[in-house]
């Protein structure tokens, strides 16, 4: 190969890499939790179908109030016999014989009609409750909306959370390999100088590579947990996510009391909500069955044109109008006990969404304890693991410092290491699992802001 093709070779190349890494630079999205929170709630998939299902219960409701609306029809109909129409009792006089009915054949072989019909209900017992039905199953699904929202809210939380973790982990992973890496050089270099043993460098060996296996582990966790976060947010799986927001613990944030927060969640859960209308729409469906048993009455009214030809010469018919007014009464009297059952059917599911209400919030009240009760720990355990992680640190340096200058072995220096590592993974789970009770915390209360 020229030389001149091997410069044209390595250019070519140099911009490929180039535009591989502008590439991917440009599909990275710095984003912080309240960004992927607005995110989540505006293109989320789940959360959508929950949405639509507000306007289908609009809709439900429209067509309930159908229910007292007019009805207002056009209909005909067009007709060709090939035999007149008969009439009985208007045929040839004389004395039926053998009883047969005499007959006669009248009228055009052609018929033709045309009207316009009006039907408004006047009484409808039945209406009434169901279009209450319908707006409190269309306030349901408002309420469920809310719910789901609150959930998408703590589960974007969450994910973003776990991140933000194993981020932290990662880095201080790679922290306790850069020390032990240092850490093998020494006893390296000690061991060349022969002022150490063998062992001293083969322990520091084994250390690190014992740590290395969990940087790929890190890796992949967090790869996989922001392509949740991602299809949290409606976004592309396969975006690369920077967040910009941290790991932070706020001392001056007060838990409240387990009377407090229960208080509040009967009042704020949206989900205690759905159980409490489902009570009012069963009574309803009791109101709505014992209302079938009553008479309906509706008014009724048709305007029509009709007409009769021979050899389809509707141009020179007659077209006679017809118009009523009327009303229509209809009471039920036996119906094969179908609307007693459905009273007794309503009555069942109206004692058990009571059932349900009332388990639902003895349950809360377990939920509200312990939710409480891992806020309270987590946050006794940060501040013990703060003055550990200080202390190890305090103890490393020590070491390292005695270590030095040959004061203290190997040994201690390695556990000192790993007391340190093991310090700041405790103080980091700690504090995320802190996080998680505030986060389950919202998520009790029903809460759904930032």
């Amino acid at each position: 190969m020229k030389t001149k093709d091997i410069i044209l070779l390595t250019a070519w190349l140099i911009f490929l890499a180039l535009a591989l890494t502008q590439a991917a630079l440009a599909q990275t999205r710095s984003v912080g939790l309240t960004e992927v929170l607005q995110l989540a709630r505006s293109q989320n998939r789940l959360l959508q179908v929950d949405s639509l299902n507000i306007n289908r219960a609009k809709q439900q409701t429209a067509i309930t109030k159908g229910l007292i609306m007019p009805y207002i029809e056009i209909g005909g109909h067009i007709n060709h016999f090939f035999q007149k129409p008969v009439f009985f009792g208007l045929g040839t006089p004389g004395t039926p014989s053998d009883g047969a009915i005499t007959y006669g054949r009248f009228g055009g072989e052609g018929q033709a009609q045309a009207n316009i019909s009006l039907f408004q209900p006047l009484y409808n017992a039945v209406a009434y409750p169901e279009l209450k039905k319908a707006r409190l199953q269309e306030e349901q699904s408002h309420q469920r909306f809310k719910y789901s929202e609150t959930d998408l809210t703590a589960q974007v939380k969450q994910s973003y959370l776990r991140i933000l973790v194993l981020e932290k982990r990662l880095n201080l992973q790679k922290e306790s390999i850069t020390r032990n890496k240092k850490a093998l050089e020494d006893a390296q270099s000690l061991l060349t100088q022969g002022r150490a043993l063998r062992v001293d460098t083969l322990r520091a060996y084994t250390s690190l590579k014992n740590l290395e296996p969990d940087i790929q582990r890190l890796t992949d966790a967090i790869t996989i947990n922001k392509q949740q976060l991602n299809i949290l947010m409606g976004a592309d799986p396969a975006s690369n996510l920077e967040l910009k927001d941290s790991l932070i613990y706020d001392h001056a944030e007060i838990t409240p009391s387990e009377a407090e927060a229960y208080n509040f969640s009967v009042a704020q859960r949206q989900d205690l909500k759905v159980l409490k209308l489902n009570q009012d729409i069963s009574k309803l469906q009791i109101t709505s069955a014992m209302a079938a048993k009553l008479p309906a009455i509706n008014f009724i009214s048709q305007y029509a044109i009709q007409t009769q030809t021979n050899n389809f010469k509707y141009g020179k018919a007659n077209y006679p109008a017809v118009f009523y007014v009327g009303a229509q009464l209809s009471v039920p009297l036996f119906t094969g006990l179908i609307n007693t059952s459905k009273i007794r059917q309503a009555k069942i599911e109206y004692q058990q969404s009571g059932l349900v209400f009332q388990n639902a919030l003895e349950l809360l009240k377990t939920d509200v304890k312990q939710v409480i009760s891992a806020l309270n720990e987590a946050s006794q355990r940060i501040k013990t693991q703060q003055n550990v992680s200080e202390t190890a640190k305090q103890s490393y340096s020590i070491t390292k410092y005695r270590y030095e200058r040959g004061v203290a072995s190997r040994l201690e220096l390695i556990d000192a290491e790993l007391a340190l590592t093991t310090a700041e993974s405790n103080y980091l789970e700690a504090v995320y699992n802190y996080q998680t009770a505030k986060i389950e915390l919202d998520r009790t209360l029903g809460r759904s802001e930032e």
